[in-house]
């Protein structure tokens, strides 16, 4: 079940998506599970630094974290994603190429100063 979309989870889910080694850390997680160490030996990250980028990313509620044995195991959380998704989505109705949108602003602009002009 994935919460619902509040302006702090959203802020938690961009915050962990700013840092270039979390955004690596995501996508190796996205192809399959791994432990910590792994994770740290593929991205020549120390155990410290890593652990901080997983409690982060954790924070986000973007990774699951299971122990087996001594071993910490992370997978990702895809339904977590969803709410960034939906809210880059809104932008969609207005996505094109930046001329497109360009011109269309000013052909607005072009109409509305010819409404003006005939009053």
């Amino acid at each position: 079940m994935t919460e619902t979309l509040t302006p702090k989870n959203l802020d938690h889910g961009f915050e962990a998506l700013a840092n270039k080694h979390r955004r690596e850390i995501l996508y190796v997680l996205s192809l399959q599970p791994c432990s910590i160490s792994q994770l740290a030996a593929m991205r020549e990250l120390s155990l410290p630094a890593i652990h901080k980028h997983i409690k982060i990313l954790e924070n986000a509620d973007m990774i699951i974290r299971r122990k087996i044995g001594r071993t910490n195991y992370l997978s990702l959380k895809r339904e977590s994603f969803r709410g960034v998704q939906d809210w880059l989505m809104q932008f969609h109705a207005y996505w094109g190429s930046d001329g497109e949108t360009l011109e269309n602003y000013a052909q607005y602009l072009s109409a509305e100063n010819d409404h003006k002009e005939k009053k």
